[in-house]
């Protein structure tokens, strides 16, 4: 049965009388581990071909390699040209430089639409302050638990990965050298003043990490101090920071480096260490996608990679200050094709910085593409989400959905994915920070073989997990 049969099948089981599909939302709202994030959840999950999540993840796992090689391969190892290009300033750059290594993990969420045929690429967001891993990994879980859904699942061997155990392994794994034996002590650490906007999210993840038996503390860089070439929260020896801040942070506030002064000494002592470094943000930079769709650079890549380009990522070009004096033809064209490209600030998310072609007019556009240059952008094509059937548990109607889903990522690969919902035509940013009709909903798929319930992954191939 295809994906959207299942679908079908359950939307028509939904809507029989005396189903206990209706009562799936509910639970996993009241959900222990998923009460610290107080956002409201689609009342039925979305169903891929196991395949086709397969597939998708081994492309991705591929091509965050070729973006962490892209100093190499196009710039010769030069990083003062690359982080040119990218629109890097001197301020982030330092941040980057002084905290060393330059080689990150592949740990992040891709973020990417399905147009009907395949998954296609937005973003990478590469790095440890993506968000969102207690909410897939707590969602899933939670629908379960419910009867109801349990037996849907069985009938139909659906399947999910959880996330948070992936993060648990890969932060144990990480921390073994400083916790010697034992169970490392990882702190998810804010900037100052972030827990008031993001606590809950944080606190989500803290309260999953804990659910699969990794103790974890939550704090803000203004609370811990540094000993012995260690860093503290209060008596407490911090072995792993989780970090949940980004360099322009500590750049642009005023006394941003007495802020995180202490953990810069822990890090270079040794005593503690950072997960993830924050050379994480310089290939979550926007721009690296547009260096990999250029057709002007295509001679760096293989005919296969070039392939793997063309299949999961969208048109997509890089707009600064040098381009808008320089390439007239991009310029034209972008201009010309509005109605089909949305613009993205290089180093912002959660729909930050983004003009949506389609909804402005020419006069806007234009404005847009000039001020680009301030900060860098990328221009990119318009991806059509396909639309999702969901039945309203109140009124019983059908209504269109559009998604956004993120594919969590680790070394060992894919580790699971959700999605951000909206209803269709409310806005073409999906964002659940930006949208106030903005629902989450967990991802399920469907197996070739005869299993159901959580799996240990759906991801890389053996080969390409090893590279």
């Amino acid at each position: 049965m295809s994906a959207e049969r299942v679908t079908a099948q359950y939307n028509e089981e939904f809507r029989t009388p005396g189903s206990g599909l209706p009562a799936v939302a509910q639970h996993v709202k009241d959900y222990p581990t998923l009460a610290p994030w107080r956002g409201e959840y689609l009342a039925r999950p979305i169903f891929f071909a196991e395949r086709e999540i397969r597939e998708f993840a081994d492309d991705l796992h591929q091509l965050v390699g070729m973006l962490i090689s892209l100093p190499e391969r196009m710039f010769g190892g030069d990083l003062e040209a690359f982080r040119s290009v990218l629109g890097i300033d001197d301020g982030q750059w330092e941040v980057i430089r002084q905290f060393g290594d330059l080689t990150p993990p592949h740990f992040g969420r891709a973020d990417m639409y399905h147009d009907g045929t395949s998954f296609k690429l937005l973003e990478t967001n590469l790095g440890s302050e993506s968000g969102g891993w207690g909410l897939v990994s707590e969602i899933s879980r939670a629908m379960m638990e419910v009867d109801a859904f349990a037996d849907f699942a069985r009938r139909n061997r659906l399947g999910y990965v959880h996330p948070i155990r992936a993060v648990v392994e890969a932060l144990r794994r990480f921390g073994a050298p400083v916790a010697r034996g034992r169970e490392p002590v990882v702190a998810i650490l804010e900037w100052r003043g972030g827990l008031k906007d993001y606590g809950d999210l944080w606190r989500n993840f803290q309260s999953a990490l804990r659910s699969a038996g990794l103790d974890t503390l939550l704090a803000e860089v203004s609370d811990v101090h540094e000993r012995g070439g260690a860093l503290y929260l209060g008596d407490t020896k911090i072995d792993v920071v989780n970090r949940a801040f980004v360099p322009d942070q500590i750049a642009e506030e005023a006394g941003g480096w007495d802020l995180v002064a202490p953990l810069l000494r822990a890090h270079r002592a040794g005593g503690t260490l950072l997960w993830t470094p924050f050379s994480s943000n310089v290939f979550a930079n926007k721009a690296c996608m547009a260096l990999l769709s250029d057709p002007a650079r295509r001679r760096y890549f293989s005919a296969d990679e070039c392939r793997l380009i063309d299949r999961v990522l969208p048109w997509t070009r890089l707009v600064n200050a040098d381009v808008l004096t320089s390439d007239t033809d991009l310029v034209d064209e972008c201009l010309e094709r509005r109605e089909e490209l949305i613009l993205k600030a290089n180093a912002r998310g959660g729909g930050a910085g983004v003009v949506v072609g389609w909804e402005s007019d020419a006069a806007t556009w234009r404005r847009a593409l000039e001020n680009s240059a301030v900060e860098g952008c990328v221009v990119q094509q318009r991806v059509r989400p396909r639309s999702e059937l969901v039945v309203d548990p109140i009124s019983g109607e059908t209504e269109e959905w559009h998604a956004a889903y993120g594919m969590f990522y680790t070394p060992k690969g894919c580790a699971g994915a959700f999605a951000r919902m909206v209803p269709a035509g409310s806005g073409s940013v999906i964002s659940l920070m930006a949208h106030a009709e903005a629902r989450s909903a967990a991802v399920f798929h469907q197996s070739e073989l005869p299993i159901w319930g959580e799996v240990a992954a759906v991801g890389v191939s053996p080969a390409n997990a090893a590279k």
